[in-house]
């Protein structure tokens, strides 16, 4: 197999330090890319629908957020992990050209709840559904096995990182 950008910094590096010292970057280095591969193309397939990738989250959230398709600005902020600031700006953007409303929330009066509208989940649909093709392809030269069993050590990985959070 041809040597890679990881093979090639991992060389360099261990002109400096100890090829051992450097064994996690094996894999590491490569999700790490493979995470910048896939945003980038994401984006790319997103922007067709005048989206970028943190706005099909929030669409996304509320789309699996049960029947009325609702969720506070703090429950999105957390499950994104992003800031209030942060996400009251995606709002702001996904509230003026109608994919999203806001409204009062009845359980706390000084409280709000953030709905998907109809044209918000209709643009979402039609940018996942796009989107698919695109993961499909990255994922499209393993096999089946391999695929599987590279989701699973990747989930693996992450269940030491993520907590579960039940939802």
């Amino acid at each position: 197999m041809a040597q890679d950008w990881t093979d090639e910094l991992l060389d360099r590096w261990s002109e400096i330090r100890p090829r051992s010292d450097m064994e996690p970057y094996q894999v590491t280095a490569r999700i790490s890319r493979l995470g910048q591969h896939i945003a980038r193309r994401q984006e790319e397939g997103f922007n067709r629908f005048g989206l970028n990738r943190g706005e099909v989250g929030v669409l996304g959230a509320l789309r699996l957020a049960g029947p009325k398709q609702e969720l506070s600005p703090t429950r999105l902020s957390k499950g994104l992990m992003l800031s209030s600031a942060g996400m009251t700006r995606r709002l702001d953007r996904l509230e003026q050209r109608g994919y999203v409303k806001r409204k009062p929330d009845p359980d706390d009066r000084r409280g709000v709840l953030v709905q998907l509208t109809d044209a918000g989940r209709e643009v979402l649909d039609e940018a996942v559904g796009a989107n698919a093709g695109r993961e499909k392809g990255i994922l499209d030269h393993l096999t089946s096995q391999e695929q599987k069993t590279l989701a699973t050590l990747l989930k693996k990985l992450l269940a030491r990182l993520e907590p579960s959070t039940g939802d």
